[in-house]
């Protein structure tokens, strides 16, 4: 949720957020008409609730002749109490809903428009001059590293087996991320993968992307598709200590997505499929702080992509591909040889104040008074990775080297052709 006050203060800041979005910036106004009502009508049962406790502490020192009317105006004001707390309900519905309506507001700079109006950053590396280049699923099944038939036979489309040195190869990556995140001073978390509708929905994926979510009817609880959801929900409804710094935190978990919005895209190998592990940084700020915590969770991904030699670029997202949780984000899309584009291997989101204030997370300031907290998230690596592995390091004889820092995991440096 966004910040009351900014919206009061500062709507047309709210409104110029909207419209980079590409949202409708009347539901800012439609906000602001919901707080006024709400605000009213809370006023009017607050009033009413005193004059009817003064009322009723009139009662006791009425006299005879003054009792009948004293009571009979106790009764009306049952009535109206009864009725008015029925408005200021409404009005607080009416409220919540025009306020989850509303998605975070984009901090300045971040580029308006929408998927493809991204601004490159930073190109790192040059993509390899390779003549006829395999995909990582000819490459992966050649190997011996990836079997999609028999995933799909067991589990139906877009599953999959790692198999041998491929299942090392992932194991290798995340093992490289923990390390890399715990030496930054994060704590390894290996969170649960079901959570409840009020964590999933307070950290902003029930809305225009719900159905991606997988969920469990019998027992109302969501698959998670990153390990961001239940490290947002840790410390919901409490208040953190942050005198010492952020809470960091990295998350190693399976992720679940329907890819119900993807029909046709992405459909060979695995780069788009509804299983996969990823390791997540996840830390909660001051708000002050989190711009720099940002360009931090950003550097950390950038020594990740070092760690596996593959080119990349760094993009800052537009504002109408962000996702309704998400300040700014900036994605590094590494260099696929088979498809001569770069695709997203990370993405790391400033959140602000957006889940926090859905969660109830909150710090204490240098007065004891207890402020929302900033919430920030970012992939260190995942499944997709083996795809800009496989391509970029592969050999005119179909081997593929292993990078260096991920030798010591699978346990060679070349992966050859199996017989």
């Amino acid at each position: 949720m966004i910040d009351l006050k900014l919206l009061r203060d500062d709507p047309d800041r709210v409104r110029r957020s909207q419209i980079s979005r590409g949202e409708d910036p009347e539901l800012v106004d439609a906000l602001l008409a919901a707080d006024a009502t709400r605000r009213a009508a809370i006023a009017t049962a607050d009033a009413l609730r005193a004059e009817q406790k003064n009322v009723s502490n009139a009662v006791k020192t009425a006299t005879s002749d003054e009792r009948p009317a004293v009571l009979a105006r106790a009764k009306e004001l049952s009535a109206q109490v009864k009725a008015a707390e029925s408005e200021r309900d409404d009005a607080e519905a009416a409220m919540h809903a025009a306020h989850l309506a509303i998605g975070n507001v984009i901090v300045d700079g971040v580029p308006a428009g929408g998927e493809d109006d991204f601004v490159v950053l930073d190109t790192v590396g040059t993509p390899p001059e390779l003549a006829g280049p395999k995909d990582h699923l000819e490459l992966g099944e050649t190997l011996g590293l990836i079997d999609m038939g028999r995933g799909a036979k067991v589990s139906g489309s877009r599953f999959y087996f790692l198999t041998g040195r491929g299942a090392l190869l992932q194991l290798g990556l995340l093992q490289l991320a923990v390390r890399e995140a715990t030496s930054a001073g994060f704590t390894l978390m290996i969170p649960p993968v079901l959570v409840k509708p009020e964590v999933m929905g307070g950290t902003g994926f029930l809305g225009a992307h719900a159905d991606e979510i997988y969920h469990l009817d019998d027992d109302d609880l969501y698959l998670v598709g990153t390990s961001e959801v239940p490290l947002a929900g840790y410390h919901s409804d409490e208040i953190l200590d942050l005198s010492d710094g952020p809470r960091r935190y990295a998350g190693w978990s399976s992720c679940f997505r329907r890819e119900a919005g993807s029909y046709g895209k992405d459909t060979r190998g695995i780069i788009r499929v509804h299983q996969f592990d990823k390791v997540e940084a996840f830390l909660y700020c001051r708000p002050e702080d989190a711009e720099a915590e940002h360009q931090r969770l950003l550097e950390l991904q950038r020594t990740m992509l070092a760690h596996i030699e593959v080119p990349y670029r760094v993009i800052d997202v537009a504002a109408g591909d962000l996702g309704s949780s998400a300040a700014r984000k900036y994605d590094c899309e590494a260099w696929v040889p088979s498809q001569g584009a770069y695709r997203e291997l990370t993405s790391t989101s400033n959140c602000t104040t957006f889940q926090a204030r859905r969660l109830a997370t909150r710090y204490r300031d240098e007065n004891g008074k207890p402020q929302i907290a900033a919430t920030l998230n970012g992939t260190l690596a995942t499944t997709r990775w083996l795809v800009a592995i496989l391509e970029n390091h592969q050999r005119p004889d179909g081997s593929v080297r292993v990078p260096s820092a991920l030798v010591p995991y699978v346990g060679t440096d070349v992966l050859a052709p199996t017989a």
